[in-house]
């Protein structure tokens, strides 16, 4: 697949890989979560984190692993555990900002960890993957102007955007996370059919794309709700026209609204970037996924607040929120007949 030449942004996308998401990943890969994983769909991980979780299966009753194990049985999000990782200095894995739920010494267990399974030693030898995979993001992402996608809603992307492209676990999702001026998007290749190998990042761009415009819009819109929460009270009295599935898995209106912006947002960059049948594709999988049925409303609607907005009737996303469930209602019903 090729993807359609935009313009250079005038801000970059910074891709790098991290250590301590790479030290979290081995210590994922020996906890339960693998196995939790395949439950949620068969696939074939890429073939360093195999190999990563067999290279440090020996320590599998490691005190580290047995706190993170913990932690996933508590059903404390990924974004929590990865957000506390990169807050520790590196390599000393220091603490510089305390996180109140954090176990205690869990820092000091994960260097312990670091060094009883010679992971630096291990990195070295798998290094020209690592750099394969950030040769191949960037050649994606270098190619899209995501900061510009964003300020008609949330107004200028003040945080440097990170992208770090990950072949260990989590092998099924995205991560997401804000921290000292960055909004990090961790992600891994896309999932391929049956017992393959996991495609190369380069040659599904509309993964990268998904992945980071949904963790990153994500994280903006939710601290955009944050600070217009005046507004926001208001037109959370008015419910919005989602189904029940959608609602079970996204039980408040900020929950709800926020889906549903990052996921018309997605639908409009795919688009302008890939063409229509990709955001075709996209709507359709979301609808089989999630149930969001009503996600071609979406799309109408933001395309009618940007048209607006671009004419100049709004100045602000937040002046356009009270019409947005009463717009979405009408949407709904077009786009259905």
């Amino acid at each position: 697949m090729t993807t359609k030449k935009l313009s250079m942004p005038p801000r970059t996308i910074v891709v790098r890989c991290d250590n301590r998401v790479r030290l979290m990943s081995a210590l994922l890969s020996v906890t339960t979560w693998p196995e939790a994983e395949q439950a949620r769909k068969r696939h074939r991980a890429h073939i360093h984190a195999r190999n990563t979780a067999r290279r440090v299966t020996a320590h599998v009753d490691h005190p580290a692993v047995r706190t993170l194990q913990t932690l996933l049985d508590q059903q404390t999000p990924l974004e929590a555990i990865y957000t506390y990782a990169l807050s520790l200095s590196w390599p000393d894995l220091t603490i510089q900002t305390p996180v109140p739920w954090a176990p205690l010494h869990w820092n000091e267990q994960m260097a312990d960890f670091y060094r009883q399974t010679g992971l630096e030693a291990w990195w070295r030898e798998e290094a020209a993957v690592w750099e394969r995979a950030e040769e191949q993001t960037r050649k994606i992402i270098d190619q899209a102007d995501l900061y510009s996608i964003f300020r008609p809603f949330v107004g200028e992307v003040v945080e440097q955007l990170v992208l770090m492209p990950s072949v260990s676990y989590p092998t099924d999702q995205a991560i997401g996370v804000r921290l000292d001026g960055e909004l990090v998007c961790v992600t891994p290749p896309r999932i391929a059919w049956g017992d393959n190998e996991p495609w190369p990042f380069d040659e599904d761009p509309g993964h990268i794309y998904r992945s980071a415009l949904a963790e990153y819009g994500r994280l903006l819109m939710v601290s955009y709700l944050r600070q217009n929460t005046a507004e926001v009270a208001r037109v959370a009295e008015q419910p919005l026209p989602v189904g029940e599935k959608f609602r079970e898995t996204h039980p408040t209106w900020s929950d709800q609204f926020t889906g549903l912006f990052v996921a018309g947002l997605v639908a409009l960059f795919l688009e302008d970037a890939l063409g229509e049948q990709e955001a075709k594709a996209y709507i359709l999988m979301e609808d089989r996924v999630h149930g969001m049925t009503m996600l071609p409303g979406v799309v109408s609607v933001l395309k009618r607040y940007l048209n607006e907005h671009a004419e100049g009737r709004y100045q602000r996303f937040a002046d356009y929120l009270p019409n947005f469930p009463k717009h979405l209602r009408v949407a709904k019903g077009i786009v259905s007949l």
